[in-house]
């Protein structure tokens, strides 16, 4: 099955990073940062995320980000987006600048597989304070897929966006751009989806889900996490080692997961109001926390 060939190539050629149980990491995807336009789903929750982003940054996590980060499909340009959420990217700046950031690509960033792209656009800004180019992300690099190795039990923790399992949005993504672009942007206005997307298209998820769960099955349910689909996944010990994020677009909410003291857990973030009336930004525990070696 090609969806096989293309999610085993991701894991043989995924960055691999050790970590123990004093390592902590908050994992999310599917941000789908945008110009800040009628068309931007990531601009209602960016306080949230905000918000979210700096309490995981103050207390030391490292920041893994499954793809879909920047929607490129809908935005002609990285600029346009950079300059809409200017302060989201001050601080990803300052997790790399620490080597606590890892970005992988998916079908709507699909663009930083071209590295002279990357070069061109990431590695540095231009301040229009100073007149002069700054440094965003100089070196980064980006894979489809990121392994965490547990330097004591051995225990491998796959991360990819999870496009590899829809043909369509791998090899087709640039004819989704160009429907998005041409079609769904103006139509989302009147809240038409996208129908070539398995967040809005439940069949396309299912099949997403299926090919993803053999997949892991046939490598001794190894433990994968996975964005794409927006539908947050948490298995109990004993079942298919399949989550997912979620994603940060939900409406009002945005969800992911976190390992810390080698435990992870399903969380979101989200708007709450106290018996005052004061609005808040909250965490919520949604599933877990469980022992990463349960699985």
């Amino acid at each position: 099955m090609a969806s096989h060939h293309r999610i085993s190539k991701a894991y043989e050629n995924a960055r691999r990073i050790s970590f123990d149980d004093r390592s902590k990491f908050i994992i999310f995807s599917d941000c789908h940062r945008g110009d800040n336009s009628f068309a931007d789903d990531f601009a209602n929750n960016r306080n949230i995320y905000f918000h979210a982003l700096q309490h995981y940054y103050k207390e030391g996590f490292t920041y893994c980000e499954l793809g879909d980060g920047d929607e490129l499909w809908e935005n002609l340009t990285f600029q346009s987006v950079f300059e809409a959420h200017h302060n989201v990217f001050e601080l990803m700046r300052l997790f790399y600048a620490e080597n606590r950031l890892y970005r992988l690509i998916g079908n709507h960033d699909m663009a930083y597989k071209n590295q002279r792209y990357v070069e061109k656009n990431l590695y540095s800004y231009f301040n229009k304070v100073t007149g002069k180019d700054d440094p965003l992300f100089p070196g980064i690099e980006f894979s489809e897929g990121l392994v965490l190795e547990h330097s004591q039990t051995g225990q491998e923790i796959f991360m990819l966006h999870g496009h590899q399992a829809d043909w369509m949005n791998y090899h087709g993504w640039r004819f989704n751009r160009f429907m998005v672009r041409a079609l769904w942007r103006q139509l989302q206005i009147f809240g038409i989806g996208d129908p070539t997307s398995p967040a809005k298209n439940y069949r396309e998820l299912i099949k997403v889900e299926r090919r993803t769960k053999k997949w892991i099955i046939a490598n001794d349910n190894i433990f994968t996490i996975t964005g794409h689909t927006h539908r947050p996944r948490f298995p109990e010990p004993g079942d298919i080692a399949y989550f997912n994020d979620g994603s940060c677009v939900h409406p009002r909410s945005i969800t992911g997961l976190e390992i810390v003291e080698g435990k992870i857990s399903l969380i979101k973030w989200h708007i709450s109001t106290t018996e005052d009336g004061t609005l808040k930004v909250a965490r919520v525990l949604l599933e877990g926390p469980q022992k990463l070696s349960s699985y």
